[in-house]
């Protein structure tokens, strides 16, 4: 009786959720964790993991954004929330606006073309093949990525993103079309982010 009851209790220890993540945590360390909630960067990872590294945690945002009309809408409130994911060997973000859309990315940095790959997605479309843009972190310290998008006229340009402004305390982003010689620069997105404390 004393035997089953032993059993019993190491079963259920097991299988409690503390337990379990607690194992998580020793099999993988670089996970988000109670202790790091927003993960580590692995240090098998290529150096380029920490690109992100101040963004990494969560802000609460502004976010303005062109309408149908191109004139720019009034402001909505997120949250935008970074974390290391696969072990610390790639970047996840989340953004919860107020106007109830949300959205987020998965950040890869393929060491053979020395460039981010980032795939993205939201609740107001659900494409078949998720829509990915590519780039690198500047000298300047900008990250900078691209992604193919004809004009409505058809004329060649990409969509450019940019994390500028980037410090511990936040950054700002900012999505515009440009031409394929970045002479012309028409901004449709602007976000503006400071840090939660503790984040």
């Amino acid at each position: 009786m004393k035997a089953t009851t032993f059993c019993t209790f190491i079963l259920i220890l097991m299988c409690s959720p503390s337990f379990l993540y607690s194992q998580a945590e020793s099999s993988y360390p670089y996970e988000p964790s109670v202790e790091h909630p927003f993960g580590l960067p692995n240090p098998e990872a290529p150096e380029q993991i920490k690109d992100f590294a101040p963004i990494i945690g969560e802000c609460t945002c502004e976010s303005v954004a062109r309408g149908a009309d191109q004139s720019w809408q009034p402001p909505v409130s997120m949250i935008w929330r970074f974390k290391y994911i696969m072990n610390g060997q790639a970047v996840q973000d989340e953004s919860l606006k107020e106007d109830g859309t949300y959205s987020g990315s998965i950040r890869q940095y393929n060491a053979d073309s020395a460039k981010w790959y980032v795939h993205y997605y939201a609740t107001n479309g659900v494409p078949s093949t998720l829509p990915a843009w590519e780039g690198g972190k500047k000298e300047d310290g900008n990250i900078v990525l691209y992604r193919d998008s004809p004009s409505p006229t058809g004329a060649p340009g990409d969509y450019r993103i940019t994390f500028f402004n980037i410090s511990q305390e936040g950054f700002d982003w900012i999505g515009e079309w440009v031409d394929k010689a970045e002479s012309i620069q028409y901004p449709l997105w602007k976000i503006s982010c400071k840090k939660k404390e503790g984040s």
